[in-house]
């Protein structure tokens, strides 16, 4: 059932893994077609061009100084009164601005009407009409023409023949209008029937730049597309040719201007419109053609005389807004998105988001920067599609992840419990659970349901472990399959703390172990072959597993074992390594075999001296003295007496039975002196207290203390020669801000062997004491010191000792004092 499980399980993954490649494709398609369509039909049109308006309008530039407006505005008409004005005041201004002898003059005003069919003025009609041709005539003056329906189609409205055949060029005024009646772009050529108009603004280019206008060189503008539109009405046709985009400079009254009524009446200096082109037109309010524009707020609008400046200014600036192309808008918007569609599809979500903002950000940014260098590439479309594309890939893969977890919880839900469960909330009175009652459940609350069982089944598991793991008594790791460790228990961790190796998670067990002794048991025929990567090989696992036994760097015995760990699908995912320590049994084991040798020979030894005596006693041929042979028997009898007495004394003070008391460590010393001054006497040896008065409290177990004193003062008395002192001392002192007892005795011996030295508190050795011939022979069994080291560790004191061969040995003990 496992296995079928798991089969079904690696079944739907791979079926999953179909399903959402196939849902990404879907969406894939609908998004890039999206973009298509929304590119192709132009329905964000809007909102491209408001965006182009917001940018445009932030990218102001200075107005050219050639440029000049002669204003009809509000104070002109106030000065000369209301319009329209006589055409010989036209022609005297014209001649007033030739004085200057501009490069080209535009009068953007209308004279498609003899004088003579308009009011009477303060000069004849024919007068006023002749005077302005002659102007004209001497002047290089553009004059504009406009369209007009007739009810015989659209038909050019140009100035009367005696003032066109005068003018230097005619040019169309047309601005064209976008859907929201922005002003955006003009057409540099308009014609109707054959017969073509430049643009106002590119006949006074031409003029100034004083060459005849060609198609070629329309075509050498920036920004203008080739791309014949008309308007068409039941009885004629318009055509408009060269659409440039205009690059505004800036907002209204950005470029020079002069009134009217300033220059006519000479207030301007005579030289001040030399070398420059002069745009005279109405600015003033209810008379102007104004239009809004990208350059002005919503309510606002642009006079078409500073409109044609903008146009002018561009073209010698050679300045233009060049609009990506229908395919180039198309291939931007969607290699974006398909950019979008490919983080969906290999990054995580997270970074999906992130490639989302980042490509709109992206999409924005360089339509600011192409509009600064003249190039319009529309974002709404790709920031529309790409807006609309994370949530859509999002809920499609929130919708699989849902059923594909509801569908694992629910199988998880029918797998082995591996813990008891217990639910508080269907407890019994009696302490038992109460079965569960199942109401009426959907779809998704049974997947709420089964992810509630599966985590909280998967926090108690993962909380069982983490106690299981950190209750082991031994060090014990978890790690990866390369040996990187991922998981310990606090055992390992103050073990690894105690060699030096404060770091262990994220460390490789080969290094962790390189200060480690090699194998000594089952590798101690293959040392040179040994490394700690076998810690990590399957090959060696029967062996690991059973365990190495190693010295660490503080010489400690330690047994290390490895078991690798595979995961459900028997893969191995890492292996748990266990540190045990194994010093206190391979100690108690050498103690053992230590007592075996004590009881085998030491113990032995006098107890056959003394049959062996007997057995000689007993023939008369072999026998010795009576008070010989009980001499030597009574030799014997205290050998072995004081063996098994230092024996059991060890034992007493290895064992826990220490009775603890509040004394006075003076007493002790007292006490231990008194029991030792009939041995010093025999040997003519002074013994000397010095104690200063005062307390020295402890906290001691009384007779133990006292022998490790009578041990050290035997010793003193034993292998000092006579006439000699031993002095004991008493101080009070404080070390690390603990108070300290120091207790001396001092000898005047023969001292202990250098060699010897380092072996004094072991067990059974014999020292050899200086070289002096006098000194007695060493008979013990070397079980005195081990049991004063016993001791004083145990009342977590300290000793020392400095002995020099031939002048004396001094033990000093330093206990803590008790402060009640």
């Amino acid at each position: 059932m496992f296995n079928t499980k798991r089969k079904t399980t690696r079944k739907e993954s791979i079926q999953g893994k179909q399903i959402a490649l196939r849902e990404w494709l879907v969406l894939a398609l609908f998004l890039l077609g999206l973009a298509t369509l929304l590119i192709t039909t132009d329905s964000l049109q809007r909102l491209d061009q408001s965006a182009y308006d917001q940018l445009l309008r932030t990218q102001s530039h200075p107005a050219r100084e050639d440029i000049i407006i002669v204003a009809i505005d509000d104070f002109s008409l106030n000065e000369l009164g209301k319009w329209p004005w006589s055409r010989a005041r036209h022609a005297q201004l014209i001649e007033q601005i030739n004085l200057s002898k501009p490069r080209a003059i535009g009068v953007d005003i209308l004279f498609s009407e003899a004088e003579s069919a308009r009011q009477p003025t303060e000069t004849t009609n024919a007068d006023g009409d002749q005077l302005l041709a002659s102007a004209l005539n001497n002047s290089k003056v553009v004059l504009p023409l406009i369209s007009m329906n007739a009810g015989a189609g659209l038909q050019a409205v140009a100035p009367i023949p005696a003032l066109a055949n005068q003018a230097d060029a005619l040019g169309h005024i047309h601005i064209e209008l976008d859907v929201d009646g922005v002003a955006r772009s003009v057409f540099l050529r308009e014609g109707t029937q054959g017969q073509w108009w430049p643009h106002f603004a590119l006949a006074l280019y031409t003029i100034g730049q004083a060459k005849p206008l060609a198609i070629a060189d329309l075509k050498t503008f920036p920004g203008t597309v080739a791309n014949q539109a008309t308007s068409t009405t039941e009885k004629g046709i318009w055509h408009r040719d060269f659409q440039m985009h205009i690059p505004y400079y800036g907002s209204s009254g950005h470029f020079s201007s002069v009134p009217y009524v300033s220059v006519l009446r000479g207030e301007v200096p005579t030289d001040f419109f030399r070398d420059k082109y002069v745009l005279v037109g109405p600015t003033a309010q209810g008379m102007a053609d104004a239009f809004p524009t990208p350059v002005t707020s919503n309510d606002g609008a642009l006079s078409g005389i500073e409109i044609n400046a903008n146009i002018l200014a561009s073209l010698l600036d050679g300045r233009s807004i060049i609009k990506a192309s229908l395919w180039q808008t198309t291939a931007a918007s969607l290699l974006t998105v398909l950019l979008a569609l490919l983080s969906f599809l290999f990054f995580s979500p997270r970074v999906a988001l992130l490639t989302v903002i980042t490509l709109i950000s992206g999409a924005l940014i360089a339509s600011v920067v192409l509009l600064h260098f003249g190039f319009w590439l529309p974002p709404a479309s790709s920031v529309m599609v790409l807006l609309v594309a994370y949530p859509l890939w999002s809920w499609r893969r929130l919708e699989a992840a849902i059923g594909f977890l509801g569908e694992e919880f629910i199988l998880l839900d029918q797998e082995p419990h591996l813990l008891p469960e217990f639910n508080p909330d269907m407890t019994l009175a009696n302490g038992s659970q109460a079965p569960i009652k199942r109401a009426i459940e959907d779809k998704l609350e049974r997947h709420i349901n089964a992810m509630q069982a599966a985590a909280r089944r998967v926090r108690d598991l993962r909380q069982f472990v983490t106690d299981s793991l950190t209750s082991l008594p031994d060090a014990t790791m978890v790690t990866t399959t390369d040996g990187n460790v991922v998981l310990t228990n606090p055992s390992a961790i103050e073990y690894f703390k105690s060699i030096g190796m404060p770091h262990v998670i994220d460390t490789l067990v080969p290094y962790l172990f390189s200060n480690m002794s090699h194998p000594h048991t089952v590798y101690t025929s293959e040392r040179d072959s040994f490394s700690w990567w076998h810690i990590l090989d399957l090959k060696q696992s029967d062996i690991l597993m059973r365990g190495v036994e190693v010295l660490d760097p503080k010489g400690r015995d330690l047994i290390i074992k490895s078991a690798p760990c595979y995961s459900g699908k028997k893969v191995l995912i890492g292996w748990i390594i266990s540190i045990i320590d194994i010093s206190d049994i391979r100690q108690a084991e050498r103690r053992r075999d230590e007592t075996l040798h004590f009881i085998s020979h030491d113990m032995r030894a006098p107890q056959a001296s003394i049959l062996a005596l007997i057995e000689l006693q007993k023939n008369t041929k072999t026998a010795i003295l009576h008070e010989d042979f009980l001499s030597r028997i009574e030799k014997a009898s205290n050998t072995t007496l004081s063996l098994a007495d230092s024996f059991v004394q060890l034992a007493h003070a290895e064992s826990n039975e220490y009775r603890y008391s509040e004394l006075d460590f003076q007493d002790i010393l007292i006490d231990a002196t008194e029991e030792m001054w009939t041995l010093a006497k025999a040997k003519r040896i002074q013994l000397v207290t010095n104690i200063p008065e005062g307390d020295y409290p402890v906290r001691v177990d009384r007779s133990l203390m006292t022998r490790v004193l009578t041990n050290l003062l035997s010793n003193a008395i034993k292998y000092s020669p006579t006439d000699t002192i031993v002095t004991c001392t008493l101080a009070f002192e404080t070390k690390n801000l603990n108070d300290i007892i120091v207790c001396c005795i001092q000898d005047q011996g023969y001292g202990i062997a250098r060699s010897d030295q380092s072996r004094l508190f072991q067990r059974f050795q014999r020292l050899g004491y200086g070289k002096s011939a006098e000194q007695i022979k060493n008979d013990g069994i070397g079980l005195g010191m081990v049991f004063v080291k016993t001791v004083i560790d145990r009342h977590f004191a300290q000793i020392g000792f400095t002995s020099v061969p031939g002048e004396g040995t001094c033990f000093k003990i330093d206990i803590p004092a008790h402060n009640s």
